[in-house]
């Protein structure tokens, strides 16, 4: 096991959970409680990174941090390095790679809220931020929990972003995804079995949880 990939691969994980899940929920509970005109774009934007082959969208992120355009030149004059692979080039590259993953679950969670529920605690004196804490989060909780879980293990596994936009920098880009290819490219089948197992046991884990989250809360409903 590759325990520097592994804790790279985790912080970058938890990094992008952190970034992502709040922003995933002020997008879901807009386009569910306030769509706006273009919502179907918008969505489809979203959903973009779910059928672009990964290598697409990472080439197009590596030339937008890059030190020939304006966003890359800004970021550089900002902190004096480059986006390209670094970590916080990862990290932005991640964010949009999982943006799917966090938004759509938790749209579906408050899509199911129904709306007289909402209207009912307004009638009742609670303002919108006391709505949304104590009625709202409480019912959509098990699409947070979803859209927490699949991006956390969808980063853990990502591999064609992640090599167009980081490379394979040890202790700054290289993640366990990669440290798979590599050991496969060693020969070194022993290592790259092992890691592999260690992803698969891990993302069958987070889909059954998923899966139990969703019967629990269909049995709920029924």
């Amino acid at each position: 096991m590759d325990w520097p990939a592994l804790s790279l691969s985790l912080h970058l994980a938890l990094w992008t959970c952190a970034i992502l899940i709040p922003m995933g929920v002020v997008i879901a509970r807009t386009l569910a409680f306030r769509p706006p005109r273009a919502k179907g774009l918008i969505e489809a934007l979203i959903a973009l990174p779910l059928v672009l082959p990964p290598t697409v969208l990472g080439y197009y992120l590596m030339v937008l941090m890059g030190n020939a355009t304006p966003f890359g030149q800004a970021w550089a004059a900002l902190t004096g390095r480059s986006l390209v692979f670094t970590f916080e080039g990862l990290l932005i590259a991640s964010v949009l790679f999982n943006l799917p993953f966090a938004v759509q679950p938790l749209q579906r969670a408050f899509d199911a809220i129904p709306p007289n529920l909402r209207e009912a605690a307004w009638v009742g004196g609670m303002s919108a931020w006391t709505t949304f804490c104590r009625v709202e989060l409480p019912i959509a909780w098990p699409g947070l929990l979803s859209a927490l879980v699949l991006t956390f293990a969808h980063t853990l596994g990502e591999f064609g972003v992640v090599l167009m936009v980081g490379g394979s920098i040890p202790g700054e880009t290289k993640t366990i995804a990669i440290a798979i290819y590599d050991r496969v490219q060693a020969f070194d089948d022993a290592a790259a079995g092992i890691m592999s197992m260690f992803l698969l046991l891990f993302s069958f884990l987070t889909i059954g949880l998923v899966y139990a989250l969703g019967g629990r809360v269909a049995r709920r409903r029924g």
